[in-house]
């Protein structure tokens, strides 16, 4: 009896496991029930549905999706679908979560991974990590077969950009490309490598094992470009961390800004260290009669408002607020059951009482179905230049990282005349973005979690001839690092300037 029930015991722990491997099964039925009810809610609740493409080509990817459902069979086909529709529509604040269970089980994944992190250095990806199998910086021709840059392609739908932005997604696969090829190809014992020798620049083959995916974030965080993917900058709680300023010469300083995630409004005390941080800041730099500013916000990925408006009244000569217009696609949140929360179905209706009053103030223009703020709203408020603005020649610093109310910043100060800009594309956009009030929606039958921003902004950045709709900012030079800079670790883009 003992071991008849170990026997059922073992079966049912197998099952289990089995159950929550996104290799599992999942059936066309539970797929099309998550796809009708992923298509309803984009189409209700996301305001930025079309801010990039047009209601045709929605439709068409729409229809693609349901012919994919067709010929899929595992949980991770429909996974990979849902990706790929949430990456087309262009926004950087989407995201496609899997269920805790499903990562769990990912984590606990001790072979099949690609076990080593590469980078994009001069348009070619290369190793960037220092084992004796493969020589550092060797640059990947193909795996398993295919070339390097059809695999990237198929990678790109698991991090996702603003607009037609694609320079952002490396930032993705540099730090995940293990996970991300798992997603795509799922579990490989063995890799095959084709690549070209840095140092003999003969092409040579050579048969990788794989890891587990703990074991390739234990080598991405021992990668290679450690040193200048973060600068100065480690993501910690010092303000130092954050924000500074350094005077580098008699008429020139640097003023770095790694972030606006300083706090989480004007209220509290970090807010008010800010601002007599650049005080003091703006008047030595007034005082000292510094003509160059460099303005360096590569690491910036964003943050709270109104850190970034602040940053701009002293770096403006002009009037500003916080956007053109903003506006949302409902006044009351839909489909409050497929919210993902932990109340109980029967009892959301109370919070979401609130949350309605609320946008309905926020959003009191009603007009062909979008809902808009009105001059009282704050966003609208006019922001004038600090008596202490610079008036020299800024000089803006920008790489792929930047996003969200970084790339907003961005685009303020890159609208100046006399602002010279200087890197890489910003995968945040350049005239707007969809973001501020984040909603998380769970498919009753994956629980894929699904994430969108539901405020469809257009920002107060100013046109210019080098900028084309759906881009991040477009640098006046495009610098980014060479490859003898990166064996070397140093900085391409502060050396040019």
């Amino acid at each position: 009896m003992k071991k008849s029930v170990l026997l059922l015991l073992t079966i049912i722990s197998f099952s289990n496991l089995f159950s929550q491997s996104i290799d599992a099964e999942f059936s066309v039925k539970k797929m099309k029930k998550d796809f009708e009810v992923y298509k309803n809610i984009r189409l209700k609740a996301n305001s930025g549905l079309y801010k990039y493409r047009s209601e045709k080509e929605i439709d068409s990817i729409y229809n693609w999706a349901e012919n994919q459902i067709e010929k899929s069979k595992t949980y991770r086909d429909f996974y990979n679908i849902i990706c790929q529709l949430s990456d087309f529509e262009g926004s950087l604040h989407n995201s496609i979560t899997l269920p805790s269970k499903e990562n769990k089980a990912l984590a606990e994944e001790n072979e099949g991974y690609f076990p080593y992190p590469i980078k994009l250095i001069e348009d070619k990806w290369i190793l960037n990590f220092e084992s004796d199998e493969i020589p550092l910086g060797s640059e990947i021709i193909s795996i398993n077969g295919m070339k390097i840059t059809e695999i990237v392609k198929e990678l790109y739908k698991y991090y996702e950009t603003d607009g037609f932005n694609i320079t952002g997604k490396r930032i993705g696969i540099e730090k995940h490309f293990g996970k991300y090829y798992r997603y795509q190809f799922g579990l490989n014992s063995i890799f095959k490598v084709a690549y070209i020798n840095s140092k003999t620049k003969e092409t040579s083959n050579f048969t990788l094992k794989s890891s587990g995916l703990k074991e390739y974030y234990t080598n991405l965080n021992n990668r290679y470009s450690i040193p200048y993917d973060f600068i100065d900058f480690t993501h910690g709680s010092n303000l130092k961390e954050k924000y500074s300023y350094k005077k580098i010469d008699s008429e020139t300083g640097i003023l770095t800004i790694n972030t606006f995630a300083i706090g989480d409004n004007e209220f509290v005390p970090e807010y008010k260290q800010f601002i007599t941080f650049l005080d003091s800041t703006f008047l030595s730099i007034k005082n000292q009669n510094i003509k160059n500013l460099i303005v360096d916000v590569r690491h910036n990925g964003g943050g709270n408002d109104p850190y970034d408006l602040v940053v701009y009244e002293y770096l403006t000569q002009r009037n500003f607020s916080e956007n053109r217009s903003a506006w949302i696609s409902f006044n009351k949140i839909p489909f409050i059951k497929y919210i993902d929360t932990k109340v109980p179905v029967f009892l959301r209706f109370l919070g979401v009482i609130k949350h309605n009053k609320s946008l309905r103030k926020e959003f009191p223009l009603e007009k062909d179905g979008k809902y808009f703020q009105d001059e009282n709203s704050y966003d609208h408020k006019i922001r004038t230049p600090n008596k202490n603005a610079f008036t020299g020649n800024i000089y803006l610093l920008i790489t792929s990282r930047v996003a969200s109310a970084g790339s907003n910043f961005g685009s303020l100060l890159a609208s100046n005349k006399n602002t010279t800009t200087i890197g890489e594309e910003t995968q945040g956009g350049f005239y707007g973005h969809n973001g501020h009030t984040p909603i998380d929606y769970i498919l009753p039958k994956s629980k894929i979690i699904t994430t969108f921003s539901i405020v469809n902004i257009e920002q107060f950045s100013i046109a210019k001839e080098n900028q084309p709709i759906g881009r991040g900012i477009m640098p006046d030079y495009e610098v980014t690092q060479t490859y003898e800079d990166y064996l070397n670790q140093n900085d391409t883009q502060m050396n040019f300037l």
